[in-house]
């Protein structure tokens, strides 16, 4: 059952990438950054970038200077104490709401997400009174580094694409995987025997995830530190992106 290539996995921070403008060739900052500090890029690295990274990037922001909060946004942020500039921008990135409660939305984004403030976000912002989204299409956005990346460097690397989410029942958020490509999001290891030889039946590991949370360990969340190399996983190749790991509808039992 073991999954690695090695006993271990080794997790590399890129550092020195500074600041990321608008517009900014994202892979090439990260593949230069890496190679100034020593390191390189090899076959079969993970590259685990921050969703913020991303946006900053693609521009995915918006002033709230240009917003004019309806009359609902006016009401769920006197309820939550937000400011209704912020609430207007997350209900543009809902397809609805899951529940409000304590100064907390959660909702559902166009991508299918549940997340708090649909992944809103003013925390290192590219400005005073700017706002993050989320990228429009995170897996399309590890395509597009991983693609870069391959041309740069000629190795096939697995890219993710990661955010802070909180969870049910859990204090503190972890880092998981909102965008995906070249390698299999789940390890569905149903059918397979365990040490004993008993067959498992609902073993599915979220290995994008478990990726993305060890990789924020070298992230953190200041610090300037938007991607991370993991080395001496043997992912195994897919182009499903993320979409194995969201929970469909009719087998949610919390909905």
């Amino acid at each position: 059952m073991a999954r690695l290539k090695s006993n271990s996995i080794e997790i590399m921070a890129v550092t020195g990438i500074g600041e990321i403008p608008r517009g900014a060739d994202l892979a090439s900052l990260i593949n230069e950054a890496f190679v100034r500090g020593g390191g390189a890029l090899v076959e079969g690295d993970v590259l685990v970038v921050a969703q913020k990274a991303v946006s900053k990037a693609e521009g995915a922001s918006v002033d709230l200077s240009g917003i004019v909060p309806s009359d609902f946004a006016k009401s769920v942020a006197q309820l939550t104490g937000k400011d209704p500039r912020v609430v207007e921008v997350v209900l543009g990135e809902s397809v609805r709401i899951v529940r409000m409660d304590r100064g907390v939305i959660i909702t559902e984004t166009r991508h299918g997400l549940i997340c708090a403030n649909a992944g809103v976000d003013a925390s290192n912002a590219p400005g005073e009174g700017i706002v993050t989204t989320l990228p429009k299409d995170p897996d399309a956005s590890a395509r597009a580094i991983r693609e870069a990346i391959r041309r740069m460097t000629g190795s096939d690397v697995a890219v993710i694409v990661s955010d802070s989410f909180g969870r049910p029942w859990r204090e503190g958020s972890v880092n998981i995987a909102v965008g995906v490509a070249g390698m299999a999001a789940l390890d569905d290891l149903r059918g397979k025997l365990d040490d004993r030889g008993r067959p498992l039946r609902t073993s599915v590991v979220a290995i994008a995830d478990e990726l993305a949370s060890a990789a924020q360990l070298a992230m953190g969340e200041i610090g300037q530190v938007p991607a991370v190399i993991v080395r001496g996983y043997a992912w195994q190749r897919s182009d499903d992106g993320a979409g194995p790991l969201k929970r469909s509808p009719d087998r949610d039992l919390f909905r």
